[in-house]
């Protein structure tokens, strides 16, 4: 046909199929320029009996939406398990809603320019295909239901350049498709029947999304098939789109519904695995910050590794692997953060390549490919949401080169990422190194002097003077993102770094930009902007602004035509299958070994798996291809994983970011025979297999964070919830307890209290009861900062830094609700509710209630407990009542009665008799306290717990056999149970996956406290074998049980016998080490006066949180000779008895109210951070010192000091006259007493000197 203008009727006789009678059939192939291909409907006039017919059809997709139906009578088709099923054939007068088609919803616009043209055709006695066009649209056109059979009205309208045509391979191959389905169909004049052979139909859909808001182009239409009916030629002309690449000829295998299940595992299945992007792991250090901090200093001491720091950009986790390869965020893919990265990153090769851009471009992608590799970056832009600061400009940073092989990922030293990047002219990172103890030590001291006012400047400058090697970052913080700095990250590597770095900056300079100044078009900003509609032409429009010599395809954005990519997720038995099948190579076997142990261990981790639009060339039907993603959910599960590699050699790590490629095939016999030729090879990497991962001295990493970021993040952010839904005083108690978390010092607790209460105000009265969003606050929160910075320099001290904000409403990318792709925005799921808090001296007031709680199991003895509390006398050391409130007594729910005793008797102290194991009930009881004003108080049975649980398996043997021992229990769980193991097992497994730190620490900061519960004692006998054993089967079996029957009784399902001879056979080896549980437990009388001596302690105000930090609060602004006191005392003791005139001043000055004393060393204001840092390496070293005289005035007095050496080297003090402040009058303060050898020159002050001089020793430390 020409342009579509020809009209073109192929007549044949009525059709008789199954039940329903048909007087003819119209075949109507419409084409729209912003369709992907042509598309075929069949529409049918006739009549039907009410019974359903059934059409077979191998490769038609359907899609369900409501239609409205026209006169005509229309085929509604259903896919089933035998075939393909039409259920239903509706009138206009009846509606039907849910129809199924492959094509629902033609609509015509004429205002749009849409193609379509017309075939009719009455078809006789034969079967007939439907052909395989998936696209969906919205509405179905009146003007369809009017259009007359056997002609055509709609014709082509003049050509625009704005519209898209097909390319010829697509045109090509959607008619040939045409043909090879029309084939199949008798067509003949007046019943005349002749065959149209053509070969199996291949169709190549394009990548895919709408159109709207971008620019098309038209491309000439191309005769692509003939249609042969009564010996009359019918040329047939398909309008596709542009860009037809990327997707190959299986795509309806790949929506073939029963494609992977009709895959079976068996001898000859095969499974292929490669990672394909992956950043590093991540490290829970067993230690505290501060013992971190200490082995760190201490490894660099011994010339074993260096301390390298970089700057934590403030951004998300962007990976990318190639354009075949993939874009990647952290644990997804095919998004608006990755269509954010890939524009960005494709943007810095312009602006430092210039012209050469696309050349360079499509190098880097091959470049990838080929070595298989990937690089991961910190994503840092205003579109994507607010963090601290939102940035001045759209940026990356390298930080990590990853080549992935055929074996696990080796990451690049940062000498190497340097050399890289710069050949590839990358945006890197700020770096620093500090190989020596000196500069170790300094660097942290300099980091606690500048954590609560640090900001990029200051931190920047005093790095550079510390650091023993500084390579600035390519990207200027500053300049690209602003002052408000998220942190540093410090952790250990090589010994030879240092040279390695010098030698890689003289072998690679910094590269020029050559395309700084060129004009690249809209910006990243500006294109949001532009596309405002939806998420999709958000993507579609940064992808095509890309180019395609960068990004050539956006399959994994945009899946097929069918449906969105995330709604064609993979079936759940991919990973099953992966794992049931022969690993085709080593690095599949490993990967294999990681999904086997989390899937077993029970991680909190999910594999998602994904249908691989990349391989559907290579697709069918014993080849199939998928991207799995393991998605860990909790931090717990890298740190348990880290314990299983210590136990097993060789495991890999587990990854953040991990993205693996799976191919599942079949192999025949030569093939199978030449895979275990060549691939898996058992002890080949075994000498390299233990893995560095593993050693935590060489994974000790620590973050630093800056208050100044943390205030507008956790503090403003974070806090919008719980302020707008609990209001001023529910967020006063978080933030309060965040900065104790935190140990923020007492005057950056104060100004920061007055600060977000003014900021809590002001904003409730600005946005009402309407939650400002959390993806924007700093509209809002960076014009109240920067007025409250203008106050006074203290406020712009504690503020850091505010204003020229950048106003992201107009350019924000349209994100899913409630997704957040690095992880640092709280949800509300996991956010602490916030809570009262006791702290180091806040007495919990006689005027309020205490409530006291057991996160506990069964048979930790709360409820004698509480029977012991309540008639203990004196109770807790007050007049307040104590109340018990037993949770196997109470009908109906426990904690809303406790909340109605709280409420009736509100100064009472409520002792809540029931187990409280998650925190589910925390919250509730938090809630409890917010509402009633009371305080609350956990106790929990004292013990070492396990790598995954808060309570050892000593302490549950001791549990269960209390229980056992128990007669006319009140809630039924005693010796007569027949399930009480199991019922403990539950409990046991409420607190899976907390270690007991984790467990304690979540504890305190909820309740700002936390009661110790003697248990086992310390010398005690190992657990018998036989009860570790019965414990670990009953472990395994609960495992077993919950995985397919989650809570169900253990008395039914198909494991009832094996838990009833369980629980036989844990009573008999209980009974039978009943010695052995009676000598090791601790006297129950010893565990109450323990519990309450702790109890009366809280109460009156004397409990101290542990400090597992063992880290002064709060910033250094200082560093000092602490000088004892008792000793200086006694010097001038001595002094006044020898001498009469120093007598006659200490007579009433009361030196014996002096309680401390110190010689300052340098102080940050005076002297600058790395003056104060560089004493960090003699921290709590103890220093001699001379005192030379004594000067004193009618003011003030101080001793004249000389500070002498340590370990050979001289402590200097910068202080211009080195003293030790002895006394001031009243009103002066005491760095006055600097003045003291100007007054004396003055004649206005007196020197006595000691010769010889007085010798003492202080110790140094920061204040």
């Amino acid at each position: 046909m020409e342009q579509y203008r020809k009209e073109n009727k192929i007549s044949v006789s009525a059709l008789s199929f199954g039940m329903l009678n048909w007087s003819a059939l119209q075949i109507c192939i419409w084409s729209n320029p912003q369709w992907r291909r042509p598309a075929l409907l069949i529409v049918a006039n006739g009549t039907h009996d009410g019974n359903l017919c059934h059409v077979r059809g191998s490769d038609w997709l359907i899609t369900t939406l409501n239609w409205s139906l026209d006169p005509k009578l229309w085929v509604v088709v259903s896919k089933e398990r035998e075939g393909w099923e039409a259920f239903g054939v509706a009138p206009r007068q009846n509606p039907v809603t849910n129809v199924s088609c492959h094509l629902p919803g033609l609509y015509w616009t004429e205002a749009t320019g849409k193609r379509r043209v017309y075939y009719s055709a009455s078809i006789s006695h034969s079967p007939f295909f439907f052909l395989p066009f998936a696209h969906t649209y919205r509405t179905l056109p009146s003007s369809l239901s009017s259009m007359p059979r056997n002609q055509v009205r709609w014709k082509e309208k003049a050509k625009t350049g704005g519209q898209l045509s097909a390319t010829g391979d697509a045109a090509a191959t959607a008619a040939e498709t045409v043909t090879n389905r029309l084939a199949g169909i008798h067509i003949g004049e007046n019943s005349g029947k002749t065959g149209v052979q053509g070969s199996t139909a291949i169709w190549k859909p394009k990548s895919y999304g709408t159109s709207s808001g971008t620019t098309v182009t038209e491309v000439e239409n191309t005769p692509v098939g003939e249609v042969t009916a009564g010996g009359a030629a019918v040329n047939t002309n398909v309008a596709s789109t542009q860009n037809g690449s990327g997707i190959g000829t299986g795509l309806s295998k790949i929506f073939g519904g029963n494609q992977l299940e009709n895959f079976t595992v068996d001898n000859t299945t095969y499974s292929r695995a490669q990672i394909r992007a992956t950043f590093y792991p991540k490290f829970e250090n067993e230690k505290s910050d501060q013992e971190t901090r200490t082995r760190m200093i201490e490894l660099v001491s011994k010339g074993l590794v260096t301390l390298e720091v970089s700057l934590k950009h403030s951004g998300s986790l962007f990976m990318y692997a190639g354009h075949e390869g993939g874009a990647y965020a952290k644990n997804s893919f095919g998004n608006i953060y990755t269509a954010v990265g890939v524009f960005v990153l494709g943007r810095m090769f312009r602006e430092a390549w210039g012209a050469e851009a696309p050349k360079k471009q499509a190098e880097f992608n091959n470049f990838l490919e080929r070595n298989h590799m990937c690089i991961s970056m910190e994503l840092v832009t205003a579109v994507l949401g607010d963090h601290g600061q939102r940035p001045q400009e759209d940026y990356v940073v390298v930080t990590a080169v990853t080549e992935l092989g055929n074996g696990k990922p080796k990451f690049y030293s940062t000498p190497e990422i340097i050399a890289f990047c710069r050949k590839w002219r990358l945006p890197t990172n700020h770096v620093w190194l500090f190989s020596t103890r000196k500069s170790a030590t300094s660097f942290f001291a300099a980091y606690d002097a500048l954590c609560e006012e640090g900001t990029a400047t200051t931190v920047c400058k005093t790095l550079d003077e510390i650091a023993d090697v500084s390579v600035p970052g390519s990207k200027d913080h500053v300049k690209a993102q602003g002052e408000i700095l998220e942190g540093l990250v410090a952790r250990l590597v090589s010994h030879k770094s240092a040279n390695h770095i010098e030698k890689v900056l003289e072998e690679f300079p910094p590269p020029p930009a050559d395309g700084v100044a060129l004009d690249f078009g809209p910006s990243l900003r500006e294109i949001c902007a532009a596309n405002r509609s939806d998420e999709k032409q958000q993507i579609k429009a940064l992808l095509k602004s890309v180019g395609s010599s960068f990004c050539p395809d956006y399959s994994d954005w945009f899946g097929t035509d069918a449906a969105d990519f995330h709604s064609r997720n993979a079936d759940r038995s991919v990973l099953s299958k992966f794992l049931q099948a022969h690993p085709a190579d080593y690095s599949t076997k490993k990967l294999q070994e990681i999904a086997r142990l989390m899937r077993e261990k029970r991680f909190p981790a999910a594999f998602k798996c994904y249908h691989n639009f990349h391989k559907i060339d290579a697709m069918s039907s014993e080849n199939l291809f998928y991207k799995m993603v393991i998605h860990v959910h909790s931090d717990s599960a890298f740190w348990r994983y880290q314990k299983e590699m210590r136990h097993k050699p060789g495991l890999w790590p587990l990854y953040r970011g991990f993205f693996v490629d799976i191919n599942l095939f079949k192999a025949n016999k030569e093939k199978a025979t030449e895979i275990s030729k060549n691939s898996i090879n058992e002890n080949g990497n075994t000498s390299s297999e233990i893995d560095d991962f593993a050693d935590e001295d060489a994974n000790l990493m620590v973050k630093l964070k800056f208050l100044t970021y943390k205030l507008r993040t956790f503090l403003i952010r974070n806090g919008l919830s719980i302020l707008f839904k609990e209001g001023p005083g529910a967020y006063k108690a978080y933030y309060l307890r965040q900065m104790k978390i935190w140990g923020t010092s007492s005057v950056k607790q104060r100004e920061l209290s007055k600060m977000l209460d003014e900021w809590a105000v002001y904003i409730r009265r600005k946005c009402g009861n309407k939650q400002l969003s959390s993806s924007t606050y700093l509209s809002e929160a960076e014009p109240f900062l920067e007025q409250f910075a203008k106050r006074s320099p203290q406020n712009q001290a504690l503020i850091g830094s505010a204003g020229n904000l950048v106003r992201t409403e107009d350019f924000l990318a349209i994100v899913e609700e409630g997704q957040d792709e690095e992880g640092d925005l709280m949800t509300e799921r996991d956010m602490a509710p916030s809570g009262p808090n006791i702290s180091v001296k806040d007495t919990v007031s006689k005027h309020e209630g205490l409530i006291v709680f057991f996160p506990g199991i069964p048979g930790c003895a709360k409820s004698a407990l509480c029977k012991e509390l309540l008639n203990a006398q004196g109770g807790l050391g007050d007049d307040r009542p104590v109340n018990s409130l037993m949770g196997d007594l109470i009908k109906g729910k426990y904690w809303p009665k406790v909340a109605e005793e709280c409420r009736k008797k509100p100064n009472s102290i409520m002792l809540a008799d029931k187990n409280a194991p998650n925190q589910e009930v925390w919250k509730l009881i938090q809630d409890i306290c917010r509402k009633t004003r009371a305080s609350a108080v956990p106790v929990v049975p004292e013990s070492e717990g396990t790598d995954s649980n808060p309570f050892s398996l000593d302490a549950l043997a001791v549990f269960m056999f209390r229980v056992l021992q128990r007669v006319n229990h009140p809630g039924n769980l005693d010796k007569t149970s027949p399930n009480a193991g199991y019922v403990l097992l539950m409990f046991y497994h409420l607190y899976d996956g907390w270690r007991r730190k984790q467990f304690e620490s979540e504890l305190i900061g909820r309740f700002g406290s936390l009661v110790k519960m003697p248990l086992l004692k310390s010398d005690r006998n190992p657990l018998p074998v036989a009860v570790q054993s019965i414990l670990e089967e009953g472990i395994d079996l609960y495992k077993l049980h919950t995985k397919q029957y989650r809570r169900l009784e253990s008395t039914k399902g198909s494991y009832a016998k094996e838990w009833i001879k369980w629980e036989k056979q844990l009573r008999d080896i209980l009974c039978e080490n009943a010695e052995h549980f009676n000598s090791i437990q601790v006297p129950f009388e010893y565990a109450v006066k323990q519990v309450l001596e702790q109890l009366r302690n809280i109460a009156k105000g004397d409990y101290t949180v542990p400090d597992t930090e063992k880290r002064k609060l709060g910033t250094i602004v200082f560093a000092a000779l602490n000088m004892p006191v008792m000793e200086i005392q006694s010097v001038l003791n001595k002094l006044a008895q020898s001498n009469p005139k120093i007598d006659a001043f200490l007579k009433d000055k009361h030196f014996e109210n002096l309680n401390r004393a110190h010689l300052t060393l340098a102080h940050k204001r005076s002297h600058g951070i790395k003056a104060v840092a560089d004493y960090g390496i003699f921290l709590h070293k103890k220093v001699p010192v001379e005192l030379t005289a004594l000067l004193f005035s009618d003011k003030m007095a101080a001793f004249e000091a000389c500070p002498g050496s340590v370990e050979g080297e001289k402590i200097v003090s910068k202080n211009d006259w080195p003293h030790i402040t002895l006394w001031t009058g009243e009103g002066v303060a005491a760095k006055e007493a600097n003045m003291l050898p100007q007054l004396l020159a003055e004649g206005k002050a007196n020197r006595i000197d000691f010769d010889p001089p007085i010798n003492i020793s202080g110790t140094v430390d920061f204040y």
